[in-house]
């Protein structure tokens, strides 16, 4: 007891303090109304059964979800080897030799010496390493630090893979929306063109009006293919996150009938608890931060114990009799004099990676902030853009059918309704893609977030498959892991859990 004491408080380098972050009171832009809606699966908040269908089947079947869960197994993987050192290590060894020595030499063989002779072995060994100075807890340390970031990783693809999943959804419901009103556009304008092309034939309109309508009919019918292309990319792009070829995909509610979630509740502080991708810096952090005790602990001497107890016999059946017992008990005491700076090489290249990752962290974290803050405006200013373009459309619709009534009244010109419909037709078609982008920019706020509504899509994704055995170490599952108080991981005991 009193060793392992003295064992847990020999751990050069330094314990892990989380670092001091300049947080912001409160976001740059604010909603009014909020719900505490950030652990839920709010995408089923747009009420479309499709949608929800499409991101089960992404979250079952993405490639990058699959390779980010082996990521955790093999992080797991290293974290078994790398406290492995901490326990004992057991080994057996057997040898069975028959061999001849030659008699043509100067040296005289003994006549009591059997030539061939045998030579039957069997051995059981132990060796362990005190790890005196924590080198090996410090590099499990690390390990254990780096396990839990690869699983952050994970749950940053997860949390990716479902805002993108998300935003395609809708940005393919965004351009059918366009499609069929070119279509429709294109239609009417068709209809038109025939009727000016009978009147026209009849002397009834000048060939000037029929190139007018044509010129209509053409510009409609130039987006449907644009459009048509977009969609097609578009519907590769989800087949492809969906873990299949890419083809059509099905769809659900129209853009203008689907129900938007509520604007997530929260505050800059959460997070740091929220984000995986904060969650994994920081403990990319722990890691580099444990690196520099390994480091440093090569500065001092290793002691090792080595034990060996088997048996030895020229003849196989006195292999296990009482004489042909044998054992041996060693110890070890090795240490640098003169390394040419290997070992401070090694220390320097620590430090400067423990501060590499500080900076990291702290980049990651104003860029959660800023990706929160751009999420929030985006989704105001796009809300209050679908307002003011709706106002737009009807205005302009308004000036199309006033002038048309002009226009079969003799009032005015062909021109004159030309002029409208050019108005009218962009504004209709940026209408459907405003109202498409206000909606991604609520996936998007959702994802600049986070929130457990990760943890609850992960339950949909592959897991990691925790390794077998008594000393395989636990794989992680969500929640998010907050970083552990200062000085956690220190001693025998808190490097093995």
């Amino acid at each position: 007891m009193t060793l392992a004491v003295l064992l847990a408080g020999c751990m050069v380098g330094p314990d892990y303090v989380r670092p001091k972050v300049d947080t912001p009171a409160q976001y740059r832009f604010q909603f009014r109304e909020v719900q505490e809606t950030a652990n839920t699966r709010w995408w089923r908040g747009f009420n479309d059964p499709v949608l929800d269908d499409l991101i089960s089947q992404a979250l079952a079947h993405n490639w990058n979800v699959k390779i980010a869960a082996a990521n955790v197994e093999a992080a797991a993987g290293v974290l078994s080897q790398a406290r492995a050192p901490l326990f004992p290590q057991l080994t057996y060894n057997g040898v069975g030799e028959r061999a001849r020595v030659s008699e043509d030499t100067a040296t005289t063989i003994p006549g009591t010496f059997a030539n061939p002779a045998d030579n039957f072995q069997v051995l059981a060994g132990a060796s362990w390493e005190i790890d005196l100075w924590g080198r090996i807890r410090r590099q499990t340390e690390a390990a254990r630090a780096n396990l839990l970031a690869t699983e952050e990783a994970r749950r940053g693809v997860i949390l990716s893979l479902v805002g993108t999943v998300a935003s395609g959804y809708l940005q393919l419901r965004g351009l059918d929306s366009q499609l069929a009103l070119s279509k429709q556009t294109q239609a009417a304008y068709g209809e038109s063109l025939r009727l000016f092309e009978a009147q026209f034939k009849y002397g009834q309109v000048s060939e000037m009006t029929v190139a007018q309508a044509k010129s209509q009919y053409e510009t409609a019918s130039a987006q449907i293919p644009l459009l048509e292309r977009k969609i097609a990319q578009t519907e590769n792009g989800i087949g492809v996150l969906l873990g299949r070829n890419p083809g059509p995909i099905p769809r659900g509610l129209p853009v203008e009938t689907l129900v938007a979630p509520a604007v997530p509740a929260g505050v800059p502080s959460d997070l740091l608890a929220r984000r995986p991708d904060i969650l994994e810096a920081e403990q990319q952090l722990i890691a580099a931060n444990a690196r520099i005790g390994a480091a440093r602990a090569l500065y001092f001497p290793t002691i090792s114990l080595t034990g060996a107890l088997g048996t030895n016999s020229a003849q196989l059946a006195n292999l296990f009799s009482g004489p042909a017992n044998t054992w041996s008990f060693a110890g070890t005491l090795a240490g640098p004099i003169f390394t040419a700076g290997a070992v401070s090489g090694q220390v320097a290249q620590a430090v400067a990676l423990q501060q590499a990752a500080l900076n990291n962290y702290q980049r990651v974290i104003v860029g959660a902030f800023a990706d929160v803050s751009n999420a929030l405006v985006g989704r105001e200013k796009l809300t209050a853009e679908v307002t003011t373009q709706q106002r737009l459309v009807q205005a302009l619709s308004d000036y199309a059918r006033l002038a048309r009534l002009q226009f079969t009244g003799g009032y005015v010109p062909y021109s004159t309704v030309l002029q409208a419909d050019q108005e009218l037709f962009p504004a209709e078609l940026n209408l459907a893609a405003t109202r498409a982008a206000s909606l991604i920019a609520l996936v998007s706020i959702y994802q600049a977030m986070g929130g457990g509504w990760v943890d609850e899509a992960a339950r949909e994704a592959p897991a990691p498959v925790r390794g077998k055995g008594p000393f395989a170490p636990a794989i992680p599952r969500a929640p998010g892991v907050v970083a552990p108080p200062a000085g956690a991981g220190s001693g025998v005991a808190g490097a093995a859990q």
